[in-house]
């Protein structure tokens, strides 16, 4: 992975953080209608590309970004519902379910390292 594409997942990592804690601490900042809105659209998206790495990486992207707005729009649809409307509850959600799906990742994927050593040695 070269410096600069590096640096710019860590710098949306970062923003990412920044939103979700605004928003969870409630605090009150010009930073808050960008940040949040980038930690919600951004969680699920990229959880789910994570799932797709081995793909084509347009498809990987587009699926990502339907995931992202889909399981949004679900979750204000199940708070509209139940009319249990709250943006931290929404951010904790998505938070959530991100950490979840990156779980899964982790789970099925596996570490690829140590699959590789395990390939070499098993010849």
């Amino acid at each position: 992975m070269s410096i600069n594409r590096r640096v710019l997942t860590w710098a949306l990592t970062f923003a990412c953080i920044a939103g979700a804690v605004i928003a969870l601490a409630d605090i009150d900042t010009p930073l808050r209608l960008i940040l949040t809105p980038m930690f919600l659209l951004v969680v699920p998206g990229v959880a789910v590309v994570g799932l797709l790495r081995d793909r084509d990486p347009v498809a990987a992207l587009s699926v990502g970004a339907a995931a992202s707005l889909v399981i949004n729009v679900l979750l204000a649809a199940a708070m509209l519902t139940f009319d249990a409307w709250s943006p931290r509850a929404g951010v904790a959600t998505i938070a959530v379910l991100g950490g979840f799906i990156y779980v899964l990742r982790v789970l099925y994927r596996g570490n690829t390292k140590v699959q590789s050593e395990q390939g070499v040695g098993s010849r």
